[in-house]
């Protein structure tokens, strides 16, 4: 499986687990699986961390530069590891369907306020 297959799998996940679980739900999911995968010690998602805990997730089949790419695409301030509002903001990017989604209720949401 090529990584965009992966990529595309994910985004119907994060999609289908925000529709059932709804907002707060998918923050908490969100939140858990942050801590399955961070550095207990550090507190942080680290590169070693990730290769040691991706299988509890389903991630067993990346590969090494493929975990590499996630940690720096999602590491925000430059410290080569994630924190949990890293993670999070990363995996809403990683799912655009989700952003319209959240977009399109948002909107909803200030039109009611007369926005």
């Amino acid at each position: 499986m090529e990584g965009v297959d992966k990529r595309a799998d994910f985004e119907d996940l994060l999609l289908v687990m925000a529709i059932k679980l709804g907002g707060e739900g998918l923050i908490n999911e969100l939140c858990n699986g942050f801590q399955l995968l961070m550095d207990k010690d550090r507190g942080v998602i680290t590169m070693e961390s990730l290769k040691r805990n991706a299988a509890s997730l389903g991630l067993q089949d990346l590969s090494e530069d493929e975990l590499a790419g996630m940690v720096n695409e999602g590491d925000l301030d430059g410290d080569g590891a994630l924190n949990q509002m890293e993670f999070c903001v990363l995996m809403f990017r990683l799912s655009p369907e989700l952003m319209q989604e959240s977009r399109f209720w948002l909107e909803e949401e200030l039109r009611g306020y007369g926005f």
